[in-house]
């Protein structure tokens, strides 16, 4: 391995079928006040609502709701939690729900109290939170796999009128002090969001596999992730309710991106810049804005970095040298990704999801660009792997 790193980690897991019982010993820790966020209402018909609400109340807390928090969080919702936070002076944020829920309440965290603009400090600016602010604790109840946000600093925030849609990834002092992760939870998430979830979990770790060239410990961890997902998403599109392939996805996508896959490489991310800009024009999910992209994005740098899609081919579908050259076992390992990607039912065109030649412009110049794989892109070649994508 390569170059120097710090790895630290604060947020502490509960995971099985009884994680809920955990959250009555993690609100000791917090004052009276609870900010609970959660998204459209799906928690309350699978009774998860019900029976946080219960342990909250026979803790002694006072509950300040927040409820609608969309898909695609914006900044105009992001100024009504931060301002609701401040003003009810909560001492704790507790999120309900999936990753978009977790991502927004990160961001509310730190906006409470912060004295600039929120939307142009952390996510324009990409600055930190100033050393002296108070940053109001997160704890989550997750309900739905893929964004990993329930174990890191990340948050997304989409500005519709701007045409933007970022992440901010903050430091530790941001991450969840607490997550939940009962994979029954899960059971209930539609089949599109469900499969969304699976393909941004797979994008993640391709995002940061396929980036430098040494022989890296953490390349063999995330060609194992990479593997488990494969094999138990495939029997969760079959049985959403096998808890043995819900359970493994449930921890894999934590592992996929709580900072540790990071460790000693520079990552790509390009895919999810276009993909992110993709949401930002069309709101659609994000997962799925992330699976259209991705196929015609790795055909086109695939030559760049050859040896570690080879590797990829080799270790994590099994596709046999046979004296075939390296791009060609490369290409059968993305024939493989596309296979796969079709078997679990991800969206593998963007015209589906609403890119038009109308609106394909503002995706280009909403997509930000990166320079951490194995090409650094031109807006043109980003605008030529859309017209791909769709």
């Amino acid at each position: 391995m390569l170059g120097n790193f710090t790895y630290h980690n604060p947020t502490r897991l509960h995971f099985g079928k009884e994680s809920l019982d955990y959250l009555k010993e993690e609100l000791k820790n917090y004052g009276k006040k609870v900010l609970l966020t959660y998204g459209g209402g799906s928690i309350k018909k699978n009774g998860i609502y019900d029976n946080v609400v219960a342990i909250l109340k026979e803790a002694g807390k006072e509950i300040i709701e927040l409820s609608g928090v969309p898909a695609n969080p914006t900044v105009e919702k992001l100024y009504e939690g931060a301002a609701l936070a401040r003003e009810n002076e909560v001492d704790l944020i507790l999120a309900v729900g999936g990753g978009s829920v977790i991502d927004y309440s990160k961001g509310v965290s730190v906006s409470a109290y912060c004295k600039e603009d929120a939307w142009t400090k952390y996510y324009l600016q990409q600055q930190e939170p100033d050393k002296d602010l108070k940053i109001i604790p997160v704890g989550c109840v997750l309900t739905m796999v893929g964004t990993g946000s329930e174990m890191n600093g990340g948050s997304v925030i989409t500005n519709h009128s701007q045409k933007l849609k970022i992440g901010k990834v903050f430091g530790s002092n941001v991450m969840p002090k607490f997550t939940i992760l009962n994979p029954t939870y899960t059971f209930s998430v539609p089949q599109y969001q469900m499969v969304a979830g699976f393909f941004d979990i797979m994008s993640h770790i391709m995002e940061q596999y396929f980036s430098n060239t040494d022989d890296n410990t953490t390349d063999y961890i995330a060609e194992g992730l990479m593997r488990s997902l494969i094999n138990s998403s495939l029997v969760a599109v079959k049985n959403p309710q096998d808890y043995e392939a819900r359970s493994n996805i449930m921890w894999t996508a934590t592992w996929a991106l709580n900072t540790l896959l990071k460790m000693g490489k520079s990552g790509d991310w390009e895919v999810h810049m276009i993909g992110q800009a993709i949401g930002a024009v069309t709101n659609a999910t994000h997962g799925m804005t992330l699976a259209c992209v991705s196929i015609p994005y790795y055909k086109y740098i695939m030559k760049d970095g050859l040896d570690k899609f080879v590797r990829f081919a080799k270790n994590v579908w099994n596709v046999k040298e046979d004296n075939k050259s390296k791009e060609d076992i490369a290409k059968e390992g993305l024939c493989c990704l596309e296979n796969w990607m079709k078997e679990i039912g991800a969206v593998l065109h963007s015209k589906e999801l609403g890119l038009t030649m109308e609106n394909i412009d503002d995706v280009v110049k909403g997509s930000f660009i990166l320079n951490g794989g194995y090409r650094t892109l031109t807006p043109e070649e980003i605008k030529q792997i859309l017209i791909e994508s769709m």
